[in-house]
């Protein structure tokens, strides 16, 4: 008897599911679909269809949190690299919940069990659904423990801010590392890990009238300092020793902002260019490249992940992180949760500049 066709009595997706009956009982996800590029709110419909019983090495999933990244916004945008094939689902992160598993629980996911939580780490899935279907192998089991919020936001921010602090310069207790956007969900996690490695982080933000509240937040979690763009220009943090010249600058802004920090960076520092919300280019001048030995260099979370989906490096790294958040040492980025039916509103909000300056948008379903 099918996995849908069971007699049984189970809330599914807030649906009571009758026992008593015999006939395969039809599951409805919530998707959140389109069929074009746009603006989300335009572009995006929720839809609904069925859902079919998993095969033998597939995972059927409730989704309990999925996060709206602004690389998500510019996909549906279409000014992304990746350009999804139509129609799409939105969303490139989620934490959900195995609800059955293909196979009496073989093909690959013998480690699952019904009740776990688990974390796509491919990219490109859609998790913006009430219910998915996943090949075992594209599902990560996540420690009992972990909070919704921190586990639906793992695999994007804290991974990148993770390898980029670990692959590009060997940093030890007591280095500088300086980072504008500091603001950002991906920032937080920086500021976070820093302190986690005993590394001093020296962020940069934006001028704003609440600048002193959020330089609070910002050092509470862990930055050693926080400038504004404008104080980053005359800063003599490096200068007068009260902080060692920054071997590592991670830049998401580009522009003016990126220039001012590449002058801070020590002799052989490197600057790793991860994003560019200012949409200006990063400036080198030649003296820094021939006189200060500086290295330029980009990151993309999304090919490290291709790239090392099997390699012991991405096992290690999930496993300090999950440390991390199990001693409260890596807390998810200042969030708010709403509701997928209200995708309008989130899609609208992530859009405004606010939505990118530290408050993450997570549905739940």
């Amino acid at each position: 008897m099918s996995f849908f066709a069971k007699r049984f009595t189970k809330t599914v997706a807030g649906q009571h599911l009758l026992s008593g009956t015999v006939r395969q009982m039809s599951l409805v996800a919530k998707v959140l679909r389109y069929g074009e590029f746009g603006e989300p709110a335009k572009v995006l419909r929720l839809q609904e269809e069925p859902v079919p019983e998993p095969k033998d090495g597939e995972v059927l999933i409730r989704t309990l949190g999925a996060p709206i990244n602004p690389a998500d916004i510019n996909t549906i945008q279409g000014k992304y690299p990746v350009k999804p094939t139509f129609p799409a689902v939105g969303g490139n992160e989620c934490v959900g919940e195995v609800v059955a598993i293909g196979g009496g629980g073989g093909g690959g996911g013998a480690s699952l069990k019904v009740g776990d939580r688990v974390v796509p780490f491919a990219t490109g899935l859609g998790t913006w659904r009430s219910h998915a279907i996943y090949s075992a192998g594209q599902l990560m089991k996540v420690p009992a423990g972990i909070d919704v919020a921190e586990a639906a936001t793992i695999t994007v921010n804290p991974c990148t801010g993770y390898r980029m602090l670990k692959d590009f310069v060997s940093l030890e207790a007591g280095d500088t590392v300086i980072q504008n956007g500091a603001n950002s969900a991906c920032g937080q996690a920086i500021i976070q890990l820093c302190r986690a490695w005993n590394i001093e982080c020296v962020g940069v933000v934006r001028d704003r009238p609440e600048f002193g509240q959020l330089k609070d937040y910002l050092k509470g979690l862990g930055a050693a300092e926080i400038l504004t763009e404008e104080e980053l220009r005359t800063t003599k943090l490096f200068r007068d020793g009260i902080f060692r010249k920054p071997k590592l600058a991670l830049n998401c802004v580009g522009g003016k902002n990126a220039l001012e920090m590449s002058r801070q960076l020590d002799q052989a520092g490197v600057m790793v260019t991860y994003g560019g919300m200012s949409r200006e280019p990063v400036t080198v001048p030649t003296a820094s490249l021939i006189f200060k030995d500086l290295r330029f260099v980009g990151f993309w979370m999304t090919r490290w992940t291709k790239e090392n989906a099997a390699s012991p490096a991405r096992a290690e790294m999930f496993n300090e992180l999950f440390g991390l958040i199990d001693r409260g040492a890596l807390k998810a980025p200042a969030h708010e949760m709403i509701a997928f039916d209200e995708y309008i509103s989130a899609v609208t909000n992530a859009l405004n500049i606010q939505g990118f300056v530290g408050k993450k948008y997570i549905f739940k379903f």
